[in-house]
């Protein structure tokens, strides 16, 4: 039986990709500390020998009429993204993928009432929320796969919790398989416009958008630093005014494969919470509770859904 050993909600901003001489340059001559924090977040935890899948939760790929979940043998090639190519250009990037646990997550797709495909092409697009990452926690580590999973534009919360217990199902269903879930995404995400936004490119989180954005992001920091994943999920009306990256999926995905209300993992943080040209920004890591994500010492129950 395999199992989720621990999670994350994470920052990809392109910034932490860019020569130290350019961040220093766009923050005030001070190192951003989502490189800093990613840097130890990899010594605690994507150093350690006690896992072998990451999957990461792309907020960046939007799939359409169903959710798609990459089943490559190995994902190899160069990275220039479209949205800053003179940032993240030619990037190499080179990692094992799991085909066996994409396809067991897609087999769980009616059981949760959802569209799950395990998808092999050589030629799928790779989004930065993934490379970035995996730049830092990935690269150098050979034997460690990494697979990926779109959030879907047509979906709403429901569709993406759903998509998250299957997840967890699908783990469950890989014998001996440890894995860490990634939810690759922003907490507010509007930026500022062309005209004014090279004024708000230093990380100091008094360039967020607005004030009442930066205290969204803070209140939601703290009620995951208290465990209280049922907070968040409980405020997602109100969240949503101040427009997190892709509406949240990535962490609602993450949240419905920890048992979504009933989750108690408590949050530590690697790094400050930062700007990045108007939007919140931070790691956050949690490690498996000792009796569980739920607190239960047993698997988070699952409630089939009907197709609908």
């Amino acid at each position: 039986m395999g199992e989720i050993v621990g999670a994350g909600l994470l920052a990809h901003v392109p910034t932490i990709v860019l020569p130290e001489e350019t961040r220093l340059e766009l923050n005030e001559g001070k190192e951003i500390t989502l490189v800093t924090g990613l840097r130890q977040l990899r010594k605690d935890v994507f150093e350690r020998d006690d896992y072998d899948t990451v999957v990461v939760l792309d907020s960046h790929w939007a799939t359409t009429v169903e959710f798609v979940v990459t089943a490559q043998d190995r994902r190899a090639g160069l990275f220039t993204s479209e949205e800053l190519p003179r940032g993240m250009c030619r990037m190499p990037y080179d990692f094992p993928g799991d085909p066996e646990l994409a396809h067991n997550i897609a087999s769980f797709a009616d059981k949760h009432g959802t569209w799950i495909t395990a998808i092999d092409d050589a030629y799928l697009p790779v989004y930065y929320a993934t490379i970035n990452l995996w730049k830092f926690l990935g690269e150098g580590l050979p034997d460690k796969r990494w697979v990926t999973v779109g959030v879907c534009q047509t979906g709403d919360m429901e569709d993406h919790l759903r998509l998250g217990r299957a997840l967890a199902d699908g783990i469950a269903a890989t014998p001996g398989r440890r894995v860490l879930l990634i939810a690759s995404g922003a907490l507010s995400h509007t930026f500022w416009p062309l005209r004014e936004l090279r004024d708000h490119e230093a990380g100091d989180p008094s360039h967020i958008f607005t004030p009442e954005a930066r205290e969204a992001d803070h209140e939601r920091i703290a009620w995951f630093k208290e465990g209280r994943h049922d907070r968040v999920l409980d405020t997602m009306d109100e969240f949503w005014k101040y427009k997190p990256e892709a509406k949240f999926f990535h962490y609602l995905m993450m949240a419905g494969a920890l048992g979504e209300q009933a989750c108690i993992a408590k949050a530590r943080q690697y790094g400050e919470y930062e700007n990045s040209i108007g939007t919140g920004q931070v790691h956050l890591w949690f490690d498996r509770p000792a009796d569980g994500w739920t607190g239960t010492g047993l698997p988070t129950p699952r409630t089939p859904h009907s197709r609908i």
